[in-house]
C-alpha cells in the first residue's frame, strides 16, 4: 500500500453501477475503512419509486441530511490516519434533487445544500463508473431489490443523462471517468486489479479510462 497516496477516495455512478460493490472490494484490497449510503433507512424511498411526484421532496431531504450527518461523523483526523473510500459524494444529492424537484422545491432545497456544504471534506479522488442504461438496468433487475421494483426505465434514462451531464463539467477534485458497461470487477479479478491500477496512478483533473471488452 505504499505506493498509494490517497487518504479518501469516493465511488460513484447512477443507481445500479456498482458503487457499494467496488467500494467493499477496494476497501478489502487495501484495509481501508467504507462509508455506504443508508438507503434502507429512507422511510420515503418505497413511496418515491410508486408515486415520484408526491413524495420527491422528502426523500430528498431526508437523503441530504442523513449523507450530512454521516459526513460528519468522519472525525477529521481518520482522513490523515486511515484510508476513507466512500460509495458517494456528498454532491450526488444535487443531481438527483435536479431530476426529482420542481423548480420552487429546487430553489429551497439548494438553500439548505448550500449551507451544509461547507463543512464536508472533499475526497482525493472521485471515480465515477459511467455505464449504459441498458446495463443499469440489466444490474437493477439482477439484483432484484424491493425497493427497486418500481423504478421506471425512464427515470434511470433521465438519471444517466444527468450524471452524465454532472461529470462532464466537475472539477472540484481529481475523477476518474471509468467506462464500466463492459467490465465486471465484481467477478472477474482481472478487471478489479486493471481498474486498481487505474485508480492508483497519479491523476490531475479529469481522467479517462475505458477497458478493452474481453471476450473469454
Amino acid at each position: 500500500m505504499s505506493e498509494l497516496r490517497l487518504q479518501y477516495i469516493a465511488i460513484e455512478g447512477v443507481i445500479g453501477a456498482g458503487k457499494t460493490s467496488l467500494t467493499k472490494k477496494l476497501c478489502d484490497h487495501f484495509g481501508g475503512r467504507e462509508v455506504l449510503e443508508k438507503q434502507d433507512e429512507n422511510p420515503f424511498l418505497k413511496d418515491f419509486y410508486r408515486t415520484p411526484r408526491q413524495f420527491a421532496f422528502p426523500t430528498q431531504l431526508f437523503f441530504l441530511l442523513s449523507r450530512y450527518r454521516q459526513q460528519q461523523e468522519i472525525p477529521q483526523r481518520e482522513l490523515f490516519h486511515d484510508m476513507i473510500i466512500a460509495d458517494y459524494i456528498f454532491a450526488k444529492d444535487r443531481i438527483f434533487a435536479s431530476v426529482t424537484l420542481e423548480d420552487r422545491e429546487l430553489f429551497l432545497y439548494d438553500k439548505i445544500a448550500t449551507f451544509l456544504e461547507q463543512d464536508i471534506a472533499r475526497p482525493d479522488l472521485v471515480v465515477y463508473l459511467q455505464s449504459s442504461t441498458d446495463r443499469l438496468l440489466a444490474n437493477i433487475k439482477k439484483r432484484n431489490r424491493d425497493y427497486e421494483r418500481s423504478i421506471s426505465d425512464e427515470y434511470i434514462r433521465e438519471l444517466n443523462e444527468a450524471y452524465n451531464q454532472f461529470f462532464l463539467n466537475y472539477k472540484e477534485t481529481p475523477l476518474l471517468i471509468v467506462n464500466s458497461t463492459e467490465i465486471d470487477f465484481v467477478n472477474k479479478e482481472e478487471d478489479f486489479e486493471e481498474l486498481v491500477n487505474q485508480a492508483i496512478r497519479p491523476i490531475s483533473g479529469t481522467q479517462y479510462y475505458s477497458p478493452i471488452k474481453r471476450t473469454d
